[in-house]
């Protein structure tokens, strides 16, 4: 009987097929099953991609004081109010009036969104790095005011992180009684009554060192209370609710128990003899 002829050639290319579709499949041309688990990646946004963005000019200032400052958009658009500026923008004007604010808080700002912070810079251990251009002793409050304009540009801005960092930077800033009417007048006037994150601070700090300060600075305090009453009533305010701890601690001391004061009672007692009803 005669053997049945087997194909080799054809075997072994059946062969090849099943390997090279299995190189295939690993190799990523068929799906594996495991695209719905991998991650994705979102894209960094890298300082090159800022610096390709569009230059905006600011214009600070008017007539003779007038000042134009420039940056790219790209880092001015981390702030809301400048991404609502830039809608308006076109090639023929690519300029945003800011002439109502203040040329160096407004640089400190544009140093910041550059570089992630301002001069003076925060050094480490929380102090700042020296400003040769501020007097010492600093009866002007410059330093103060300095930190303070960041601020109030920062709210205004829509930038919470600058804004911590000025706050924090007031902090660390040393000053003189002078200086610090100098600063408190600044916030009182500029800032919002509602805006007890910096407003708070300050009458604290006159609320507890007034009986000093104000023998240093009373004309300045003097003024500071007339011009703004709202000050005054907040530094009166915090000296009666420290006056009324006090006495309550002292009550506890001398009778042991804790005690409200009570009101005296009216009675027929401290009416004067004789004196009734007709």
């Amino acid at each position: 009987m005669v053997d049945p002829e087997v194909d080799v050639e054809t075997g072994q290319d059946e062969e090849m097929i099943e390997v090279e579709a299995t190189e295939e499949a690993a190799n990523g041309d068929e799906p594996t099953g495991l695209e719905d688990i991998e991650p994705e990646v979102p894209e960094r946004t890298t300082f090159l991609d800022y610096l390709r963005s569009p230059i905006v000019q600011l214009v600070l200032g008017t007539g003779a004081n007038k000042e134009i400052l420039s940056a790219h958009q790209a880092l001015l658009t981390q702030s809301p109010f400048f991404t609502s500026a830039v809608t308006s923008l076109n090639d023929a004007n690519r300029r945003i009036d800011l002439s109502s604010d203040d040329l160096h808080a407004t640089a400190s700002v544009l140093e910041f969104l550059y570089k992630g912070d301002y001069f003076p810079t925060l050094e480490a251990g929380n102090s700042l790095a020296y400003d040769p251009t501020v007097a010492s002793p600093d009866d002007e409050g410059v330093a103060l005011l300095r930190h303070a304009r960041v601020y109030t540009l920062a709210q205004r801005f829509g930038l919470p992180t600058l804004a911590q960092m000025a706050h924090k930077k007031i902090h660390l800033t040393q000053s003189t009684a002078k200086g610090e009417i100098a600063y408190a007048r600044f916030v009182y006037k500029e800032t919002s009554p509602d805006d007890e994150n910096i407003r708070k601070p300050v009458a604290a700090f006159w609320a507890t060192r007034s009986h000093v300060l104000r023998h240093e600075a009373e004309k300045e305090f003097k003024r500071m209370c007339l011009e703004f009453p709202q000050f005054g009533f907040d530094v009166l305010s915090l000296v009666l609710d420290a006056q009324e701890k006090r006495s309550r601690r002292e009550e506890v001391q001398s009778s042991g128990t804790a005690s409200g004061r009570k009101r005296q009672r009216v009675s027929s007692a401290i009416v004067p003899p004789g004196v009734g009803l007709k």
